[in-house]
């Protein structure tokens, strides 16, 4: 017993010192958890009608533990301040930046549809920001040249609708990756800066006061985004030109293109004529010209070859136009049109025209509709006339031969899907990354989603759902085309080229089902995730055994991460939504067509889905997920 109190009387006596860091590490941490708090609060006093926020109290923590929004407006992750998304609610005031550059995860902001005034705020204090939104406020006065400098992490700028003079800072020019601007509505002046960003593809300078060439590296541009400005010129717009011309010349020139034009006008009248007696015998004049020669005889081949007789061409030379709101034009101004061969698919070539007007369209061939009657062919044209979403490329116009048909259609710029996925890629021309292809997947969804809608008698809606079969706009949104048609193609000829008939359930039970196109989706999103070409598509006739064994090599890799295309980039923020698109495309390719999801299952899911690489639908930064190489742990 004495031996034990000897060793107690011995044991040292524990050292203070360890109390005390633990001490002051909690007094760190705790203040670490309310600074957000205290910054934003301090931020609010800056604001006007801040009663808005009336939210805003230490009697709730700033970031909730589940995620969800604890004080209005303001979006936080693993319990930090990341996003501010005050829009719409009367602010005026000012924003005070320097309590938000205490932030240290701030990424976004957003003061869109308030009442804020003066010049620009000191945009660079936040330098870490990733997206800021300033549109439909009063904000006015010049914006320094340096206002955006050293902001190398800048993706998105939105000042649009304000009141902004003088030129457009040149800063701008100089972000990294900057991926979207928009300064339309306001009052800039003076020449666009030199944007050389490579990934720079939504711009908006319309409605100014700018004047001079638009830089090169704009040219692919829509010319919308340049409209309502002084004298812009240069690709997309009108060729610059050295010096306006005096009122003098003007009136001169206008005199002299009046009688020009009268002239031409006599003599084309008398060469039209000519021309006519030369189509009513049976050739059509090949105007080398103004198209190629394959696109023009071919045309002509479609256009003339039952115009020889008098009453013939009265019934076979004209278009039947299906939607009213678009510029007339017949036949022969087809065949007069600058003109390219644009391919040719399992139906028949295609052939872009660009008419006198300037408007590009498309007019393709088929001669696999020989079977429908007239009425029959002429109703469903009418049907597909009507319909009109955003992802359907509409069909404006038609012309019936018993032999074969033309469809006229707008043309699409930036080409197919397939292109992009399997075409040449080089620095001017990436591949598609992970956010517009999933753009692209949920534009198809929604048109897939239309079409059901609007044709309920058809079992088979689209029928021919393939990458060639998805157009991508100017601003690469998915645009489906030969839709619909299954009610007019021969049957044999659909049951050898038609992608609804290289389904399994053709296959197995020669039917096909509601189902059928979700087959065609999932096999189209395994294809834009992987890079891969499906191979059963280049061969004639159902060979579904060969599309289940490309299905198979995808669900059956070891690691699932390595079956992406690697040209979609992405970051760990986005692998977690990669795979679960993963799984939606191998739950639409399922083989026996009872398990397999529904369109509308898969179209939830879908639209589910994130945009986690950067950004949101909104715009807002997202930061890490977890991923799993787990294909069952991932739920949807």
């Amino acid at each position: 017993m004495g031996a034990h109190a000897a060793l107690l009387v011995r044991a040292p006596t524990p050292s203070p010192l360890p109390i005390a860091l633990v001490l002051i590490l909690v007094s760190i941490t705790s203040s670490e958890a309310v600074s957000d708090a205290d910054i934003l609060l301090k931020f609010r006093v800056s604001l006007g009608n801040a009663t808005v926020l009336g939210n805003w109290n230490t009697s709730r923590s700033v970031c909730s533990t589940d995620q969800t929004e604890s004080w209005k407006g303001v979006r936080c992750w693993n319990g930090s301040v990341w996003g501010l998304r005050l829009e719409s609610l009367g602010l005026n005031g000012a924003i005070d930046l320097d309590s938000l550059s205490s932030l240290r995860y701030l990424r976004t902001i957003s003061f869109m549809n308030n009442s804020f005034e003066g010049p620009l705020p000191e945009i660079k204090k936040l330098v870490a920001l990733k997206s800021v939104y300033l549109s439909n406020n009063h904000f006015s006065g010049d914006i320094p040249d340096d206002a955006f400098s050293g902001m190398a992490y800048l993706k998105k700028v939105h000042l649009a609708n304000n009141k902004f003079t003088g030129k457009i800072p040149s800063s701008l020019a100089t972000l990294p990756r900057l991926l979207v601007l928009r300064l339309d509505g306001n009052k800039f002046e003076g020449q666009i800066p030199d944007f050389q960003q490579k990934h720079l593809a939504n711009v908006n300078i319309s409605n100014n006061m700018l004047g001079g060439p638009i830089p090169a590296s704009l040219s692919r541009i829509s010319s919308s985004s340049f409209s309502g400005n002084k004298d812009l010129c240069g690709k997309p717009l009108d060729s610059c030109s050295s010096k306006k011309p005096s009122a003098v010349i003007v009136a001169l020139i206008v005199v002299a293109i009046a009688l020009i034009l009268v002239t031409i006008g006599l003599l084309l009248l008398v060469l039209h004529r000519n021309i006519r007696t030369v189509q009513l015998g049976g050739a059509a004049p090949v105007d080398n010209h103004s198209m190629s020669e394959a696109a023009h005889s071919s045309l002509v081949e479609c256009g003339t070859s039952e115009m020889s007789g008098h009453s013939k061409r009265s019934e076979q030379g004209k278009l039947t136009f299906v939607r009213d709101d678009r510029e007339r034009f017949d036949l022969q101004d087809l065949l007069r049109a600058s003109a390219e061969v644009l391919g040719s698919g399992n139906f028949g070539s295609s052939y872009k025209a660009v008419l006198l007007s300037g408007e590009a369209m498309v007019a393709k061939r088929y001669k696999q509709m020989n079977n429908v009657g007239r009425e029959e062919f002429q109703e469903h044209m009418r049907r597909l006339g009507r319909l009109a979403h955003p992802n359907l490329l509409p069909l404006v116009a038609y012309y019936y031969r018993k032999e074969e048909k033309l469809l006229v259609s707008e043309y699409v710029e930036n080409g197919s899907l397939a292109s992009h996925l399997h075409g040449n890629h080089s620095i001017d021309q990436p591949g598609l990354n992970w956010q517009t292809r999933l753009r692209i997947i949920k534009g198809v969804a929604k048109g897939l989603a239309y079409l059901y809608n609007e044709l309920p008698s058809l079992i088979v809606a689209h029928g021919h759902l393939k990458s060639s079969n998805v157009l991508l706009d100017e601003s690469f949104n998915p645009v489906l085309t030969d839709y619909a048609l299954l009610p007019v193609i021969n049957p044999e000829h659909a049951r050898q080229l038609m992608v609804a008939y290289k389904s399994p359930e053709f296959a197995q039970h020669s039917r096909t089902t509601k189902k059928t196109d979700v087959w065609g989706l999932g096999i189209l999103i395994l294809e834009i995730l992987t890079g891969k070409f499906p191979t059963n598509y280049l061969t004639v006739g159902n060979n579904s055994e060969e599309g289940i064994t490309w299905v198979n090599s995808i669900a059956n890799q070891e690691w699932m991460m390595e079956v992406f295309d690697k040209e979609m980039g992405g970051t760990e923020n986005s692998k977690g939504e990669m795979l679960k698109l993963l799984k939606i495309g191998l739950a639409c390719c399922e083989e026996d067509v009872e398990r397999r999801w529904d369109l509308k299952e898969a179209i939830k899911h879908i639209e589910e889905l994130e945009v986690t690489d950067g950004t949101n639908e909104e715009g807002d930064e997202f930061p890490s997920i977890a991923m799993t190489e787990d294909m069952s742990t991932i739920t949807l």
